[in-house]
């Protein structure tokens, strides 16, 4: 079975004015606006990262970053477009597998939310790197007292393992199976490990593209199809800003409706993806 999610913030002329005219007699503290979140966001300078930067950004939400390059945070990658300098609320430099400038992100910055979006080469970024800059991601929530966590890994991680595509699991088999190696110890930490307290939303996707963002994302149980990047980081941040968001403690496999048909990107504008923070 599949879910579709779809925009639901859509009002009726009869909802906006019963909202006008609630508003003439409402105190007005009644009607200030929610609270900004405070994102913190590992794997900015990758493509589902970057998004949810961007992303989180433009709904007014703080964002605050870790990266190894500080000159690498640019507009996200839309086919063609994107790759100008992007401003942040706050940028780190430093690597997410050292617990001091992991904890630099979340000191005095009331985080509220984490995106985890790493990824990388192995022969890149190391046999542990997912895993090792998880833990410490995960000892700096609990020393800030941060619960709510969007984690992207990938088709065929975990228990997910039937639903990637056939050539895909040959990938996963042989010149791919180091980094899957480290996504599934990186689930592990938080299905049975220090982070199996944490509000966690393992998100596995499809095969990811730079298309622009079509706003349908299917939570599905059988074979993956392809899905955008954009769409990714916007589940992730509806994950952290959906206070009963329905796949908190569970791992979605997550694609759109291109089908099953896709090849794995290894386009030049993605290549932001193989850097850790």
């Amino acid at each position: 079975s599949s879910l579709c999610l779809t925009p639901r913030y859509h009002l009726t002329m009869l909802g906006r004015a019963l909202i006008l005219a609630l508003a003439l007699v409402a105190p007005a503290q009644a009607w200030a606006p929610a609270p900004r979140m405070s994102i913190a966001v590992f794997g900015a300078t990758g493509g589902v990262g970057g998004e949810a930067a961007s992303q989180a950004m433009a709904r007014g939400e703080k964002v605050t970053a870790l990266v190894r390059d500080k000159s690498r945070v640019t507009t996200p990658m839309r086919g063609e477009a994107g790759g100008a300098p992007m401003t942040l609320d706050n940028v780190v430099e430093g690597t997410v597998t050292s617990q001091a400038d992991v904890d630099k992100v979340f000191e005095g910055q009331d985080v509220t939310g984490v995106v985890i979006a790493l990824g990388g080469k192995t022969k890149d970024v190391g046999e542990t790197m997912l895993t090792d800059g998880s833990a410490c991601i995960i000892n700096a929530m609990k020393k800030y007292g941060v619960k709510r966590v969007s984690v992207v890994t990938s088709i065929g991680a975990g228990d997910s393992e039937n639903q990637a595509p056939f050539f895909f699991k040959m990938l996963m088999y042989t010149v791919m199976k180091g980094i899957f190696t480290d996504k599934n110890n990186q689930e592990g930490l938080f299905l049975k490990g220090p982070g199996s307290d944490l509000e966690y939303c393992i998100v596995r996707p499809g095969g990811l593209t730079l298309d622009p963002p079509n706003g349908i994302i299917n939570v599905i149980d059988g074979e993956a199809g392809s899905i955008t990047r954009a769409d990714v980081a916007s589940f992730c941040l509806d994950a952290l800003d959906t206070p009963d968001f329905p796949y908190i403690k569970k791992t979605p496999c997550i694609s759109s409706d291109k089908g099953t048909s896709w090849v794995k990107d290894r386009s030049a504008a993605t290549q932001g993806d193989r850097a850790a923070a």
